[in-house]
């Protein structure tokens, strides 16, 4: 089974919930506190394409530094730049399992659903 590493921002409720579920499932895994210890701007731009998602699309439209990076209309370059700089900008939470990612909202069922995928994998 791929190692797995959730980016989680404990102030959130959603990230809350998705650790919860690792915990409740006794699945080994990272916790990596992605304020502050951001990923590089290419396993950001990995996790992007395995979520399915442009990097505009993964911004946090809610966030000062969005208005404030005037980031409405930006390049995907210019997008990804911001959120290394401004890891507030990340979407969260994200469960990173190798090759694959799932976004946990508006809830944890992609979540579950990639953690059941694996789980299917590596039985026998």
């Amino acid at each position: 089974m791929a190692a797995l590493e959730l980016w989680h921002n404990p102030r959130c409720s959603k990230s809350r919930a998705a650790l919860a579920l690792l915990e409740a499932q006794r699945r080994p895994f990272t916790l990596r506190p992605y304020l502050e210890a951001p990923p590089t701007r290419e396993a950001l731009a990995a996790v992007i394409q395995a979520l399915g998602l442009t990097p505009q699309t993964f911004l946090r439209r809610k966030e000062d530094a969005f208005k404030t990076l005037s980031l409405a209309e930006a390049s995907e370059d210019a997008c990804l730049d911001a959120m290394v700089a401004h890891p507030v900008l990340i979407e969260r939470p994200v469960l990173v399992a190798g090759q694959r990612a799932a976004l946990g909202r508006p809830d944890t069922s992609a979540l579950s659903a990639l953690l059941d995928a694996l789980a299917e994998e590596s039985s026998p």
